[in-house]
């Protein structure tokens, strides 16, 4: 990390003579300017904001509601359902490649910002209601049969107990969905050929050349994709480690 962050404040001279050195020049900032006036990064930074953002919200959301569901079932039904969502999960992403290609290319959704997102809705759903099912199903079946006998609905039960008492594991979640999203290249690979609609980790593969490579913007890159993720975690880290713990131990 430190090495990244060096050369993105070093010139391709500077790189290459001394690359695991401190900059000769000072701290320079030319690659960060010019890397969003020159190369268009404020509109990659956006597309994969937009991206990331919708995915994860309504994942989340989807994913909350068919966990609630499984858990409130409690039958063979519930299983079934349960364990369709987790042979999701066992499907590798090259496998479904070439169809989900065709049927994004057929609905006409290639190239466009909603696709991606449909598409890592679908792609990450699995593994978020696998998550949350897991922390529902400790939540003390108490609590639903006392909301129940207060005349409280399934809609009102989920909303006003359930999803309160799940957001150390939803924001946990959240996080592990964030990291997915915004780092995910093979999509927009697979899907994306305009530069309109490139996400951030699909427009660092500008500067990799056939015959060189720009480090130092590269690098910048790099720092520049990889600060959203650090400070999501600085600020959201309590909630992580209390969403990944939570229902360990039942009192």
């Amino acid at each position: 990390m430190i090495v990244v962050v060096l050369t993105s404040i070093k010139t391709r001279q500077e790189t290459f003579r001394n690359p695991l050195g401190l900059p000769e020049g000072g701290i320079d900032f030319t690659n960060y300017v010019s890397i969003f006036e020159e190369q268009t990064m404020a509109g990659y930074f956006v597309n994969s904001t937009i991206v990331t953002l919708f995915s994860v919200t309504f994942t989340l959301l989807f994913a909350s509601m068919i966990a609630y569901g499984i858990t409130r079932l409690n039958n063979w039904l519930g299983n079934v359902i349960f364990g369709l969502f987790t042979l999701g999960m066992m499907v590798p992403a090259q496998v479904s490649m070439v169809p989900l290609y065709s049927l994004m290319l057929n609905l006409g959704l290639t190239n466009s910002l909603l696709g991606l997102i449909l598409v890592n809705i679908a792609v990450t759903l699995p593994i978020a209601v696998f998550i949350l099912t897991g922390f529902m199903k400790t939540l003390p079946k108490e609590l639903y049969e006392a909301s129940t006998i207060d005349g409280a609905g399934n809609w009102k039960i989920f909303t006003k107990i359930v999803i309160p008492l799940s957001l150390p594991s939803l924001s946990a979640t959240a996080i592990f969905l964030f990291v997915m999203h915004w780092n995910d290249l093979l999509y927009p690979l697979l899907f994306i050929t305009d530069n309109a609609y490139k996400t951030l980790p699909l427009a660092l593969l500008e500067f990799q050349g056939q015959y060189s490579t720009n480090y130092p913007m590269l690098f910048t890159g790099v720092v520049i994709a990889s600060a959203p993720m650090v400070i999501a975690y600085i600020f959201l880290q309590r909630f992580f480690v209390a969403g990944m713990t939570a229902g360990a131990v039942k009192g």
